[in-house]
């Protein structure tokens, strides 16, 4: 099998931490970077990704000219809004390129953004190519692996998904994003602004109700701040007592008059006892626990990554994480070998 012509779309923390476990599987070779940062334009990626040598690969903002060489797959790292990179999308898919994006909107847009889904799976079949949304929370953590527990099941009333990060252990931007060190007033303005919030739990909820077959017909969703009660330290920043730490947010799923999917999200500086917790109501009823919970930043990178075999052989079109199976693999000829 040839190796896989890959370009990287976006190269921040998330899209770095992507390249550096790529260049771990020999079948992958990447030929070409992407960003819209001026300052990363021009320099080599392993210098930018900190990956220890020279890659010869240099950053552009081109991305007609950096696609138009032949390549495979694209692996798309950017913003958390549909609208905001539908374009880049389309962009590649018209070169004929899979994309795999890290884009929490994209991971089950159907709801939210039925019309611009529709555009993007006619144009992925157009070309011939698998656009997926995924990463580890839409994509796995709250959704995923739920409807993957829920195969063990004969019937399912109910779902309940808590996930408990300590952002004191996550990269500065994902501590920014959930508000630490901000006034509770200045959160709650960005809050209203729709600047400060987990993106991806209507998704998440939308695509277990769809699987499973709750009657969903309204989402619930609220953000609420985590306050410092003393000052509070990290590598990185400092908050004091009466500030912001995170986000406490949930959403609830309802029809009919119940509740049929609840899911809970905490991310703040020193949240204690983080995990990854989920309950099936049904028949029979199922618990998973996960202690310490999934790192955000290596499970991203990891299910990008890991999805690659199954994009490649996935038929063309809009994709999501129910559609994908979902498992380590150590390489891509490994994989067409045990096939």
């Amino acid at each position: 099998m040839p190796p896989i012509r890959v370009v990287q779309y976006g190269v921040g923390p998330i899209g770095a931490g992507i390249v550096r476990l790529m260049l771990e599987k020999p079948d992958l070779h990447i030929v070409g970077a992407l960003d819209i940062d001026p300052a990363k334009q021009g320099k080599d990626l392993g210098e930018v990704v900190e990956a220890g040598r020279k890659l010869g690969v240099l950053i552009s903002n081109d991305a007609g000219a950096v696609l138009q060489a032949g390549v495979d797959l694209v692996v798309h790292s950017t913003t958390s809004y549909l609208a905001q990179v539908a374009d880049q999308l389309m962009v590649c898919l018209r070169a004929r390129a899979h994309v795999i994006s890290t884009c929490e909107e994209l991971a089950y847009p159907f709801r939210k953004h039925p019309q611009l889904s529709h555009q993007l799976d006619r144009t992925a079949r157009e070309h011939k190519a698998v656009l997926l949304g995924t990463g580890v929370n839409p994509g796995f953590a709250m959704d995923k692996l739920v409807l993957t527990l829920s195969a063990a099941c004969q019937r399912v009333d109910s779902v309940q998904v808590r996930r408990v990060v300590d952002a004191a252990r996550r990269r500065l931007p994902l501590q920014r994003k959930v508000g630490a060190g901000l006034t509770v007033e200045e959160f709650r303005a960005q809050v209203a602004a729709g600047r400060i919030k987990h993106h991806g739990l209507p998704e998440s909820a939308a695509m277990i109700a769809d699987v499973l077959g709750l009657p969903v017909e309204q989402f619930e969703e609220s953000v609420e701040p985590v306050v410092a009660s003393e000052m509070v330290r990290t590598e990185s920043t400092s908050v004091p007592a009466g500030c912001v730490l995170g986000v406490r947010q949930s959403l609830s799923a309802r029809g009919e008059g119940k509740e049929f999917i609840q899911l809970k999200l905490e991310m703040y500086l020193g949240a204690p006892q983080p995990v990854d917790a989920i309950t099936i109501g049904g028949v029979p009823e199922l618990t998973l626990s996960i202690p310490r919970g999934i790192h955000g930043d290596l499970a991203t990178a990891a299910i990008v990554v890991n999805c690659i075999p199954a994009v490649l052989e996935a038929a063309p079109g809009l994709r999501t994480a129910r559609d994908i199976p979902m498992s380590y693999f150590p390489g891509l000829l490994a994989f067409a070998s045990a096939r």
